[in-house]
């Protein structure tokens, strides 16, 4: 290799890439009076313009005449320009000349700089629910998992200017999310000592939408709230699965029926013994705890067996 070549430093990733620095900012603007004025305005102008005109072909087309024409029309047709009227729950991001004016923010007729270009952009709460997602949780499980997003836009300029399709963005930047916190949580565990995606359904929420909110931030987009609203096993193990949960559940069911058997034969045993109703050796206590252990353990009736007999002499 050549002692003199170097190879090209590579940026770190999220370095010198270019950003949209840009915030929101109110337009100027005025209500529904300043409106009107103009409406009023352009339309006297537009009354004299039509007499400059007519007089002017009556003199024989004044110069003069037909520039105070010219002058009245354009004046009569630019203000209008800057009229819009704005729902509840709108605003317009207002343009000239490709720059960045600012928002208009209140609503009804308003009168803004003419010849301006107006984008519409909603800021009413809005939500979606993801595709159903099918991902491998911490212990490789194949699971499917959606989630609903609650989200609102927040800042116009950055929606409007820092991303494509702020929409778009902020449904693809969801199901990343939601795909890399549903890979850092097994789906269940049965020790319960572990966070899991459906033991603990309210800290996964939490942390989706904390981790939805810092991807979408770019976009000047808040998110209001982010749920679960589907979770399940991949369908080729889900019947696995199902056998295993109810081998957990059988076992703990077990248990849990050998520990009252137990206490329950150690209880008789001890009454028997201190009331002095029957003395016991080693061998007939032994075979009554077995007894005793099988008719309480067991899964049917038990059939009794009666002895006429003996073995002891």
């Amino acid at each position: 290799m050549d002692e003199h070549f170097q190879p090209a430093e590579t940026a770190p990733v999220g370095h010198d890439r270019p950003q949209v620095d840009i915030s929101e900012r109110p337009a100027p603007s005025a209500g529904a009076e300043a409106a009107l004025l103009v409406v009023v305005g352009s339309g006297v102008l537009t009354v004299a313009s039509i007499w400059a005109f007519w007089v002017s072909a009556e003199d024989g087309g004044s110069v003069t005449l037909l520039a105070l024409a010219f002058l009245a029309l354009v004046l009569a047709f630019v203000p209008p320009t800057g009229l819009s009227v704005i729902s509840p729950g709108q605003t317009r991001v207002v343009q000239l000349f490709g720059r960045y004016v600012g928002t208009i923010r209140r609503t009804g007729l308003v009168v803004t700089i003419p010849l301006t270009i107006r984008h519409n952009v909603s800021v009413r709460v809005r939500n979606f629910e993801t595709a159903e997602l099918k991902v491998n949780d911490a212990d490789g499980t194949p699971v499917n998992i959606a989630a609903i997003v609650v989200w609102q836009v927040a800042d116009t300029a950055k929606a409007t200017f820092a991303v494509e399709d702020y929409q778009h963005f902020v449904h693809v930047q969801s199901e990343s999310a939601l795909r890399h916190v549903a890979t850092s949580h097994p789906y269940d565990r049965p020790d319960g000592d572990t966070e899991t995606l459906r033991g603990a359904a309210d800290l996964v929420s939490h942390e989706i939408a904390t981790e939805v909110a810092a991807r979408v931030a770019v976009a000047g987009v808040e998110v209001v709230e982010a749920r679960i609203s589907n979770l399940a096993y991949a369908a080729e193990i889900a019947q696995a699965m199902l056998q295993r949960q109810q081998a957990g559940a059988i076992i703990a069911a077990r248990e849990q029926i050998v520990t009252g058997a137990v206490t329950m034969v150690t209880d008789a045993l001890a009454r028997l013994e201190a009331d002095g109703a029957i003395v016991l050796d080693d061998e007939r206590r032994a075979a009554m705890v077995s007894n005793l252990l099988v008719v309480l353990c067991g899964d049917s009736r038990p059939t009794p067996v009666l002895n006429t007999g003996t073995l002891y002499s």
